[in-house]
């Protein structure tokens, strides 16, 4: 799965050109031009890593960082981008929790080395798959819904995060049976797993009733949702 960076820039040139050189290096790529607009991309999309310009309207940089870092189970990295150069100003950024700190204007090249080098120490951390809000981490078998920690059951996680590995893809009730009950010699009825995702839902979706991200596809099993 492809690591996640957000860009929060004021300045759309540079916000497009990191961009480009970022998804040219492989990584999945978000966008914000604010610190208030990067607060809803941070909850809904649990990016792996920040590249965050300090000169922005609504929330600075440094209140944006302080508030990244007051957030339950957070382990995204942050490189801090700032025309202000005097060592102490770096220093600043780094006691606030940034990771690395650059000074404008920089080589693009040089920007996406630092993203590499941040990420090889802190990479490990950042295996999770997140769609809208919702962010599963299989090694360490957490789930988040807006970054609050729901409580899963052994077959609940497995179950989405099978789904969430297979998105928008139609996923029959035998193969979820074969992949919650591998190794059962016990007959697994369809109804099982129907009850599965009752409560999975109840968990995950705003109205379980009328649910948004795992939705019944008649006749054919069950599909997550993306979009």
């Amino acid at each position: 799965m492809k690591q996640t960076i957000l860009v929060v820039e004021d300045d759309l040139m540079i916000r497009k050109l990191i961009s480009i050189y970022l998804s040219k290096a492989g990584y999945d790529v978000l966008e914000a031009p604010d610190g208030e607009a990067a607060k809803d991309v941070f909850l809904t999309e649990h990016p792996c890593l920040i590249i965050l310009d300090l000169m922005l309207p609504k929330v600075s940089g440094e209140e944006f960082t302080t508030w990244v870092r007051k957030q339950e189970r957070n382990e995204v990295s942050i490189i801090m981008l700032s025309a202000k150069s005097r060592t102490e100003d770096k220093i600043n950024g780094l006691n606030l929790g940034a990771d690395d700190y650059l000074v404008k204007p920089f080589d693009p090249d040089e920007l996406v080395a630092h993203v590499e080098a941040v990420l090889r120490r802190t990479g490990q951390f950042c295996q999770k798959i997140a769609y809208n809000g919702l962010c599963i981490k299989p090694r360490k078998g957490e789930v988040l819904l807006y970054n609050q920690e729901l409580k899963l059951t052994k077959h609940e996680f497995n179950l989405l995060y099978y789904m969430m590995e297979n998105p928008n893809t139609v996923i029959s009730r035998e193969n979820l049976i074969d992949q919650l009950y591998p190794y059962s010699e016990k007959i697994i009825l369809d109804r099982t797993i129907d009850a599965h995702i009752k409560k999975l839902r109840r968990k995950v979706e705003e109205d379980p009733a009328s649910p948004k991200r795992i939705i019944t596809v008649r006749g054919m099993g069950y599909r997550f949702v993306t979009e």
